[in-house]
Formats: structure tokens, sequence, C-alpha cells
């Protein structure tokens, strides 16, 4: 996972790192703040952390673990894997987005499959109503004889 010195974006361990930092963090309904607090940092830079942007020590890793309520494996997990699709990735990226515990909470706490596939298919739907909307400005300038 080499990337090129010149470039100033975050390392993608780092992003991939700071999702599951923030995401444990929501899990506990912790602010960004009171995790800064708890560790002794501001919150800006548990933003920093969160986004990649500032890697995160080992010594501090340990630290923000410890106010996390979990262990450093729970969080490095498989991030070191090569061989990863990074489909991984993508899905904590996804759970980082707001709203997401609370919908996948809600979903799960639905017991009935055929409700659960009602929700999934209105999710899809909804995808596909986007993706119709945004092609929709391009057709309307073709000419169509």
């Amino acid at each position: 996972m080499a990337r090129n010195s010149e470039e100033h974006t975050p390392h993608p361990l780092d992003i991939a790192l700071g999702s599951r930092v923030r995401l444990r963090r929501k899990e506990l309904a912790l602010s960004q703040d009171q995790l800064a607090r708890s560790v002794g940092i501001t919150f800006q830079q548990v933003q920093k952390y969160e986004h990649g942007t500032n890697r995160i020590s080992f010594s501090r890793l340990v630290e923000i673990c410890g106010a996390l309520e979990c262990s450093v494996s729970d969080l490095i997990g498989n991030l070191d894997k090569t061989k990863s699709s990074g489909s991984f990735s993508r899905q904590v990226a996804y759970l980082t987005q707001p709203g997401a515990n609370d919908l996948l909470e809600a979903y799960a706490s639905i017991e009935s499959p055929r409700r659960r596939r009602a929700i999934l298919n209105l999710a899809r739907q909804l995808v596909n109503d986007q993706e119709e909307a945004t092609k929709a400005p391009a057709r309307k300038g073709s000419a169509r004889g």
C-alpha cells in the first residue's frame, strides 16, 4: 500500500483505523469531545484521527482503546491484510455515515423477515430513484427522433 510521498492525502490504513475509532465511539454514544477529554487531547485532534489526517501513535491508540472499552486488536483487526478486497473498509465507511448506526439498530430490532425485506426494498428503490433523477437532466437535452 505504498503511496507517493508528494501526495498530501492520508494513508488508507490511517483512514481505516480512524473509521474504526469513530464507529466504536458512536457505538458507545460518546461525542468527540467526551473521547478527547478522557484521553487528554482536543476534540479537533479526535476529528483528525477519525479522518486519518493525523496518524495515531501506538501509545495514543492504547489510551483511546481504554476510553473506548476495547482492545487494540478490536480496532486493528485485519487492517494489515494486503489481499483484502476493500469491501470491509467500504462497509466501515458506510457505518460512519450520520444515522447509519441508528438505522442498523432499528433494522436489527425488526423480527419479521417480511418487514426487513420491505425496508431493504424501500432503500433500494430510493437509490434507484436517486440514480434516475441524476440521469434525467441528461436525457432532457438529448434529441430523440
